[in-house]
């Protein structure tokens, strides 16, 4: 049998009335912040709008003691060196 995927589906539920969909939805000005959101690890606080906020950062320029490894591309301490390749240095996690 073949299905229309392009039809529009009616369920029971398209007969409810706005105010009982309206209760369904939480207020998103409840302040309630959702932790099971594994996509986005941040906290946003409700109801606020950071977007005009400047953050200071300080960017340190490399330490003499620091490596960048070619394989992760975090910035490792020299104890955590496992090797050095021609493309540069890997550290003991990524070998």
């Amino acid at each position: 049998m073949a299905t229309d995927y392009d039809a529009p589906r009616k369920t029971d539920d398209d007969t409810d009335s706005i105010q009982a969909l309206q209760e369904r939805v939480p207020d998103k000005m409840s302040g309630v912040v959702d932790v099971d959101d594994a996509d986005n690890p941040g906290f946003e606080l409700a109801g606020q709008d950071l977007a005009d906020l400047d953050l200071d950062v300080v960017v340190l320029p490399p330490q003499a003691d620091e490596f960048t490894c070619v394989s992760c591309f975090l910035v490792k301490h020299r104890s955590q060196l496992d090797h050095q390749e021609k493309l540069g240095p890997v550290c003991a996690e990524c070998s």
